[in-house]
Formats: structure tokens, sequence, C-alpha cells
């Protein structure tokens, strides 16, 4: 007999979030990794990693989240977020990426993922990463000058590693830099350390802006914010704000 604890809702409904769907700004704010929930059908609801390293950022964007929604009641715009641990399955990777599941991150061991299978890979895929995409696609699809901007963040030191000085960053494709050095512009006038294609390269082939903005032409930036700088609401509605101020306009000057 099948244990149905393990076996995923068609098409599992917790997906993803979304807030403002009737607001009418162009814009539209995706978080990837929104959220370092597990579903109770993948290892009870558990990877078997440490509470402490779920808390971490390969987990999600900590404070992500909240950057992206008061982003968008700021802005007028519409959110989207994924509703499920990047460490599930990373809704930031193309199908094909082999990082799509990963089974060691940042010198922690995943025990779920270690041993998954095809199968499960194409399990986690159809319950929760399609859903996501499918979901993005349709909100995106709803206004032909659609514009899309992702908020991730970034973690101010990677194990064994130097610290990283930026506040927030800036990352984008070579192939389209039509935005994003507006945006760098904007960002360092205000006094931010301000990461141009840093702390990594923006852009992976397959990775959600290749998908829903620059395969389709549609204008985009993706922004990255230090995390100890938006832990709290408090943090999450600072960057928020300057976040708003520096994307005001932005379109308009680029004569997009």
């Amino acid at each position: 007999m099948k244990d149905e604890s393990r076996l995923p809702p068609t098409p599992y409904a917790d997906a993803f979030w979304t807030d403002g769907e009737t607001r009418d700004n162009r814009w539209l704010i995706t978080c990837d990794h929104a959220t370092n929930r597990v579903p109770e059908w993948v290892g009870g609801g558990s990877l078997g990693i440490a509470p402490e390293d779920m808390a971490r950022h390969i987990a999600y964007d900590v404070g992500a989240a909240g950057v992206a929604r008061h982003l968008g009641a700021a802005m007028g715009a519409t959110v989207i977020g994924s509703d499920f641990s990047r460490l599930v399955i990373d809704p930031n990777r193309g199908e094909d990426d082999p990082t799509l599941l990963m089974r060691l991150y940042d010198g922690t061991v995943i025990p779920a993922n270690r041993d998954a299978d095809a199968a499960e890979r194409e399990r986690r895929l159809t319950a929760l990463h399609r859903p996501y995409h499918a979901a993005i696609e349709a909100l995106a699809g709803t206004r032909p000058d659609r514009a899309i901007c992702a908020i991730h963040s970034f973690t101010p030191q990677l194990r064994g590693r130097m610290a990283r000085p930026w506040e927030v960053a800036v990352l984008y494709s070579l192939d389209d830099q039509i935005l994003s050095p507006l945006l760098i512009e904007r960002c360092r006038s205000h006094g931010w350390v301000t990461g141009d294609n840093q702390p990594y390269i923006g852009h992976l082939a397959g990775d959600s802006i290749d998908r829903h903005a620059l395969s389709k032409g549609r204008p985009n930036v993706l922004i990255e914010v230090r995390n100890d700088l938006i832990r709290d609401d408090a943090g999450q509605k600072l960057w928020a704000g300057r976040l708003a101020m520096v994307l005001d306009g932005l379109l308009e000057e680029a004569g997009l």
C-alpha cells in the first residue's frame, strides 16, 4: 500500500503565493527563494538537516519575501513568490541544470536529496517547480508591456570565504544591459555599496529571468540585498522603499 502522506496533490496547491493580482503597475515582482518550507510529502516535512541550517541562506533567501511584498505594495505591483525551499527543488534553475536538486550546499549535506532519483526529481518538478513557473508566466502575460523585477538576497559571507561588502547588487545577462547599468548608477548615487554582477554573475541559461524575461523580450532587473540588512520587518520595509525609489521612472528613462 502506498503511503498517502508522501503523495503530492496534483496540482500542488501551495507551490506559490501572490499579492495584489489586480494591481496595475507594469512591473511584476518575483521572489524565487521566498521560503524555507518543506512540504509534508518530502521527507515528512524535513530534508534531514539541522534547523539552524534550514534558517540559513542555503534553504531560502532570508528577508527577500518581505522586501518583495513591501515593494509590491509601495509600487502598486503584483508580487509572486515560491512556497517551497530551494533545497526541495530550486525554482531559479532550469529543469536540466545539475544544481536543480542540491545534494551539498555551502558545506551542508542534504540527506533527503542525497539518494533522490529521477522519479523523485520529476515528482518535485511536477508538483512545485512547473506550477510556480506556469503561474509567473500567466501573470506576466496579462499585459504586453510587462517588466519583471526579481528580488533575491545574499549572505554576508560564505563559509571559508571573504566577507561581502555590497549592500545591494544588480545582476544581469551580458546580452541584456539596458536597465541594469542605469539601476546600478541610481543605487550608487544614493551612496549604497552596489555590486555590478557581484557577488556572482546574474545569468544562467534556463533560470527565471532567462525563462520569463530574456526569452520573451521583457524588460527586467534582478536585485539582491545583503540579508543581514533585511532580517526583520523594519529592514525589509526600509529596503523596499529604497528600491521603489530607484525603480520609479527607470523604464521611462530607458525608453521602454
